[in-house]
């Protein structure tokens, strides 16, 4: 049917609001820790509280705003406006941040470090009142049968996002420019990222009509009945049986452990290399440059391998090659007092090795349900990955107070593997339908 082909170009200005997100969030886990160290003096424990708090934040927030925009009915739609205030506001209040940081370098008081927290935590707020509204925003918009291409879409435009950041932070903090700095001035990265935050917005507003375009989606679907997969057993609910709530369980695990391991070194990484390496944020954010662009072109070939090979054994294959990613870059930094060519290529493996696991975890939670409960196991796969996210910087950063910074590497090893032991015991959602290529192979990735 010629009405169901996907609009990539619509959609990827509808991808233009997790782009602006994801430009935002690759900047705090990167710059924040740095400050609150180098700046305020805070340890790694008290460092890796205050990172984990937007993911405790975010628990209660999505969730909220996001049920909260489906109630809303405005002439600007029903999530636009979430969209515009809450990026308003956090273009305003990240701006104010590394104001309180220079302020402070150059004298300290007890009023200015309060001031940056209470700031740090109302900009976070800012971010959850719309993230929820933003992703909700592509399906508002499209047609149930092409929400798989229209979330690839979304998301392949997030890693945009994170590009972006991080070649500009490569470009204007190279460690040649900031190696002899007592202080490092944040403030043009902050302007430039929230330039990109509201360029992307702005677009978006004026090229996307989300109540027309809304309405005649929902026109649309009203047409055609048989797109609604929900069955009801009687009582409005879906049993699983019991073999498969235990694959269910394993793999909720393995989710957690991944993410703890990995998350672990994408929060930590810029200290990291700049306690053990000596090295700035422009080197630190080439590497994870690197690893995002090698996950960015493995996406395709990723799930040509899965469909050959199968979900599990891809996610296997990944989780092995992570780990071993992980150990050479334990080596690597601890005998190089320089960012080399060979960690480039390590961290493109990372990349794919993300990629292997990324691509296809998702799909394996939700092949264990019906069409009824999507949402409810999309939700089981973020709260997995979102609590692994509140621990893993506390975690980490205790563990490298008490140990040393070289103990990062090790512990993310440590945690992939384990998840390595728990994939072994999921024993669905190994689809052996015809796999998804092409685009359709980014619909997990996510955050």
């Amino acid at each position: 049917m010629s009405e169901l082909k996907l609009n990539y170009k619509r959609t990827i200005l509808v991808g233009l609001a997790f782009l602006s997100i994801s430009s935002f969030w690759q900047m705090y886990d990167n710059v924040i820790p740095l400050v609150l160290r180098e700046t305020f003096g805070m340890d790694e424990s008290l460092t890796g509280m205050i990172m984990a708090a937007d993911n405790i934040l975010a628990l209660f927030l999505l969730p909220f705003f996001g049920g909260l925009s489906d109630r809303t009915s405005t002439k600007l739609g029903r999530r636009t406006p979430y969209i515009i205030a809450g990026t308003a506001a956090a273009v305003i209040l990240m701006n104010v941040l590394p104001v309180l940081d220079n302020s402070y370098s150059r004298e300290a008081a007890p009023f200015k470090l309060a001031a940056f927290i209470v700031v740090l935590g109302l900009l976070l707020i800012a971010m959850g009142t719309y993230r929820s509204p933003a992703v909700a925003l592509m399906p508002d918009v499209t047609a149930k049968p092409l929400r798989s291409k229209g979330n690839a879409i979304i998301n392949l435009m997030g890693a945009v996002g994170g590009v972006l950041y991080l070649g500009v932070a490569a470009v204007l903090y190279p460690t040649s420019k900031v190696a002899d700095l007592t202080h490092v001035n944040y403030q043009p990265l902050f302007l430039v990222v929230s330039a990109i935050m509201v360029i992307a917005i702005v677009t978006l507003l004026f090229t996307i009509r989300e109540p027309e375009l809304a309405a005649k989606n929902k026109k649309l679907e009203q047409a055609h009945p048989e797109w609604n997969l929900a069955e009801d057993n009687g009582n409005g609910r879906e049993r699983l049986p019991a073999p498969v709530k235990r694959s269910l369980v394993f793999l909720l695990a393995s989710i957690a452990l991944w993410f703890i391991g990995y998350n672990a070194v994408t929060t930590w990484f810029t200290t990291y290399v700049s306690q053990v390496m000596g090295e700035g944020l422009g080197g630190a954010s080439n590497c994870l440059l690197i690893a995002t662009g090698g996950a960015i072109v493995s996406f395709i070939p990723i799930g040509i391998v899965a469909s050959k090979f199968g979900r599990k054994k891809t996610i296997l294959s990944g989780i092995i090659l992570l780990a071993s990613c992980f150990i050479a870059g334990f080596f690597l930094t601890t005998r190089f007092s320089s960012i080399n060519a060979v960690m480039f290529v390590v961290f493109a493996l990372v990349g794919l090795a993300w990629a292997a696991i990324n691509v296809n975890s998702l799909p394996m939670v939700v092949e264990m349900c019906r069409g009824s409960d999507v949402g409810t196991f999309t939700g089981f796969y973020y709260t997995a990955s979102m609590i692994a996210q509140v621990i893993t910087p506390v975690l980490a950063g205790s563990l490298m107070k008490a140990l040393g910074y070289p103990v990062l590497f090790p512990y993310a090893a440590l945690f992939v593997l384990l998840s390595f032991v728990t994939m072994c015991f999921v024993r669905h959602g190994d689809s052996k339908a015809e796999p998804k290529k092409g685009l359709e192979a980014f619909e997990a990735m996510d955050d």
